[in-house]
């Protein structure tokens, strides 16, 4: 795969600065740049329109890209109870994000929005690119593949975008003229094209990583993948008998997929937990062969640098005696040391053990970002049962147990209560899917109990209003397209 990224910076450098570029502009105001990735000699043999997708890859995990390297974790850890931002109101933004007190111009927000369309208008390039060629040399099998994998971060990217933002302009095409003055599209056409996406990548993909290479890395989308992001979006539209029919088929794979007995496997690279990663590469002259969330998260030095996003008094209260995600995912620093910071011991995510401090140029990473991974998958399945669907919340006790067996705490006793299985699940959810793309923000506003909880919190005190719930919509988007509105409180 890196060697495939070095030959796109040959080959396809006119294409990426066109696509850099794009990160500074709108959505609805830019056009097909010229030499773009949709025109058709892009797409005229297999290899062509495969680096055209490493490419995708590459701008999701390599470049400063806020939606997809990390910036989900820390903006919804922060409008969550799981982080706290250490370093306050030095950041304005950040600090906005973190009391849930937000203006319609903070740069976090925008960051991801502006992220987000940039891999979906990547996305819609490669489909309409494929679509429109005619070569002969571009061969059925990787049409339909690559296809497949562009709809699935299409997906991917919308699912994020409406959970963070509601109703969401549904840009599925390049063209200028049908994107420069789109409106706000309801949230269930959004979902709507969500599903049929992932239907559509569940048919054209492989069952297999073969796509990856040899080594078959889990770093491109395969059929598990688009079964996995179906599962967690028919939970979040309360479709329990199909969340719970999706998490299943992924399950019931068990010569891919395991849980991985040692915490600090589940981000490797053979982690047969992980379902979909993303694979960065080793130049960065900062990250390294790091995340850029591990930098993020990891204080430099090592013990006595900053942690500038903290654990929560709420999410460290959360863990039951000796659990090990405690131990081995949660660590921390000492801040005394650290010039015009406020003294004291504080907690920091440590999922990702590669940061500034110990990353290494040119190395192969020990770790890869990832996406989606097995144990989201029993969660699933549990609160599906736990809502009705399958052998009801008996049965969730069952895949509550086999997270817990991992992280080596007491199993649940069976005879518990509907209320208390369900209450069980918040919890697991809470404790082994924190500072992961957000899954406890978007889980506090879909089960309704963001408000209740968050506004007793002292530092997001006066609670603004739960118009603070949805993210604004960058000004700068409402300049250029007079058919977007603003979200209510903004």
């Amino acid at each position: 795969m890196f060697r495939f990224i070095k030959k796109i910076a040959v080959v396809f450098i006119g294409l990426l600065c066109c696509l850099c570029s794009f990160s500074c502009k709108k959505l609805l105001e830019v056009q097909d740049p010229i030499n773009s990735i949709t025109t058709k000699d892009v797409f005229s043999s297999d290899d062509q329109a495969e680096m055209a997708a490493a490419a995708m890859y590459s701008l999701m995990v390599n470049s400063d890209n806020y939606f997809s390297n990390g910036g989900v974790s820390i903006a919804g850890g922060l409008s969550a109870d799981e982080l706290y931002a250490y370093y306050g109101a030095v950041s304005a933004s950040y600090f906005q994000v973190n009391t849930n007190n937000l203006l319609a111009d903070n740069v976090p927000t925008k960051e991801i929005w502006v992220s987000a369309y940039n891999i979906i208008y990547q996305a819609n390039s490669i489909i309409e690119g494929i679509e429109e060629s005619e070569a002969s040399t571009l061969s059925a099998h990787a049409r339909k593949r690559l296809t497949g994998e562009a709809k699935f971060i299409r997906a991917f990217s919308f699912f994020y975008l409406t959970n963070l933002f509601g109703d969401v302009p549904l840009a599925l095409t390049v063209d200028f003229n049908k994107t420069q003055r789109m409106p706000r599209t309801p949230q269930q056409e959004v979902y709507n094209q969500i599903i049929d996406d992932l239907n559509a990548a569940q048919s054209a993909l492989p069952e297999d990583y073969s796509a990856s290479g040899p080594l078959q890395e889990r770093i491109r989308p395969n059929k598990w993948a688009a079964t996995a992001l179906l599962a967690r979006v028919h939970l979040y539209l309360k479709n329990y008998p199909q969340a719970l029919i999706e998490a299943r088929a992924v399950i019931d794979q068990q010569g891919l997929f395991d849980l991985e007995d040692n915490l600090d496997n589940v981000f490797a690279p053979t982690s047969k937990e992980a379902i979909w990663q993303l694979k960065q590469t080793t130049d960065h002259p900062i990250t390294r062969n790091a995340t850029k969330e591990g930098n993020a998260f990891i204080p430099s030095p090592w013990g006595t640098g900053p942690a500038f996003y903290c654990i929560t008094d709420q999410l460290l209260d959360a863990f039951e005696p000796n659990d090990k995600r405690r131990i081995q995912w949660i660590d921390q620093t000492d801040n005394s040391t650290v010039s015009g910071m406020p003294p004291g011991i504080t907690w920091f995510p440590h999922k990702y053990k590669l940061g500034l401090h110990n990353s290494v140029p040119g190395m192969d990473p020990s770790e890869y970002y990832t996406g989606l991974r097995l144990a989201e998958m029993y969660l699933i399945h549990a609160e599906a049962q736990a809502n009705g669907a399958g052998g009801g919340p008996a049965a969730a006790i069952d895949d509550l147990n086999k997270v817990r067996q991992r992280a080596d705490i007491d199993l649940l006793p069976e005879g518990l209560t509907e209320q208390q299985v369900k209450a069980a699940v918040e919890k697991e959810r809470q404790t082994e899917l924190f500072a992961e793309w957000g899954h406890r923000w978007l889980d506090l506003k879909r089960t309704g109990k963001a408000a209740s909880l968050l506004s007793q919190i002292p530092l997001k005190q006066p609670w603004k209003g739960d118009d603070q719930l949805l993210y604004p919509i960058p000004p700068s988007e409402l300049r250029v397209n007079s058919a977007l509105k603003q979200n209510k409180g903004y």
